[in-house]
């Protein structure tokens, strides 16, 4: 399969502080494709490269077989973008907003009308075209927002932190919704994220960290790295538990506030030791597989935690 989106050591400073560094990925056309990571991880910056709002400073990245740089406007033909910040006029209805993005687009008459209308079908707010924006939930003017880049027909969509805001139903309408769009407009949809449960719905995630990338695989590989179980124990003194561990098992752990992280082999019965060693100086001890945030940990020796950098 063709890729989408292809980058090549691609790097960015701004003064001193390093946002990218050596980046290489090749997004392959008709994924869903997440970028995870923390406040400060670059994930914004290399967004902003690939919409071709920021030059990189090292490096090349091309959409769809075009240069970010010396072929922009041809990139800008074949994407749709979704900033994190709303792009609506809360005043104007969804017609009125999305007309006037189409005329942006340049789009006009009954091409304009056609596309709106599909648009507003594939994103489910058709239903509400004659409604103006701010009588809408948040998580259906995010809806408008993405059908807004629907219209001029991208091959790749690329949204900043699309759930930022919304509920927990909000996110799994919205996501049901993009992985409905992907399939029927042939789209590749690429994603910053620094939300597990989004990582988690997509084909393919790259981990950055620091502006570096640490791993890029299915989620299912990324949590597939470690042949350990993670088990959290909670107990009133967490580091008298962590000492403990420490001289019975020596185990890899992290105290975290009241609980302990403890990477256990992979089995119930080094659980059930565990269980057994601390008795009752744990008030609980839950285990289960590693999730995408213990593997963000186990790579970067960092939690996964905050919001979106500059």
């Amino acid at each position: 399969m063709s890729a989408a989106v292809e980058t090549n050591d691609l790097g960015r400073n701004f003064g001193p502080r390093t946002a990218l560094s050596g980046v290489t990925l090749s997004i392959r056309a008709g994924e869903m494709f997440a970028l995870l990571g923390p406040n400060g991880s670059g994930k914004t910056t290399l967004f902003r490269i690939l919409s071709t709002l920021l030059v990189p400073g090292a490096g090349t990245a091309r959409v769809g077989g075009c240069d970010v740089v010396g072929e922009a406007m041809a990139v800008r033909h074949q994407i749709g973008v979704v900033f994190q910040s709303p792009a609506l006029d809360p005043q104007l209805t969804v017609a009125e907003n999305l007309r006037w993005a189409g005329n942006l687009y340049g789009l006009r008459g009954g091409e304009l009308v056609v596309r709106a209308r599909a648009a507003a079908e594939a994103l489910g707010v058709s239903d509400r075209w004659a409604d103006r924006v701010q009588s809408l939930s948040g998580g259906l003017q995010r809806r408008v927002e993405i059908a807004k880049c629907l219209l001029p027909r991208p091959r790749v969509l690329l949204l900043d932190e699309p759930s930022t805001g919304l509920d927990p139903a909000a996110r799994e309408g919205l996501r049901a919704t993009l992985e409905r769009v992907r399939r029927d407009s042939e789209v590749t949809v690429v994603m910053t994220t620094h939300l597990l449960e989004e990582a988690e719905r997509c084909d393919r995630v790259a981990i950055l960290h620091r502006g570096r990338l640490v791993a890029c695989e299915t989620p299912a590989e990324l949590r597939g790295r470690s042949g350990t179980d993670v088990a959290v124990v909670s107990g009133p003194e967490p580091e008298a538990l962590a000492a403990r561990v420490r001289e019975i098992f020596g185990w890899p752990l992290l105290v975290r506030g009241e609980r302990l992280r403890v990477e256990v082999p992979a089995g119930g019965e080094a659980a059930g030791r565990l269980v057994s060693a601390l008795g009752a100086a744990a008030d609980s001890v839950t285990v289960g597989r590693p999730t995408l945030e213990d593997v963000f940990l186990d790579l970067t020796g960092e939690p996964l935690c905050g919001e979106e950098e500059r």
